[in-house]
């Protein structure tokens, strides 16, 4: 009796540690965008400064430039030039 709750409890363990890691991924893949898209409107500030290009420093942009990378960070260079 002790092996099968102790069968059970296993299998519920790799269940949930299988449901939990998927959303863990995501979210650690996203903030790696982040960091790799804030790095990108760093290096956009720096060598566009002296044209008088620069993306401000927020969530939104960093968000976008998160999410969608090096497009969305030539959509945010672009919506730069637009408004």
């Amino acid at each position: 009796m002790q092996y099968i709750v102790l069968i059970f409890t296993v299998i519920a363990m790799i269940i949930v540690a299988r449901l939990l890691a998927w959303p863990l991924k995501k979210i650690l893949k996203l903030i790696l965008n982040i960091v790799i898209g804030l790095c990108l409107i760093l290096l956009v500030n720096v060598f566009g400064a002296s044209i008088g290009l620069t993306i401000p420093f927020n969530i939104v942009t960093a968000l976008v430039a998160g999410i969608l990378g090096v497009p969305g960070v030539i959509v945010l260079i672009i919506l730069h030039y637009i408004f």
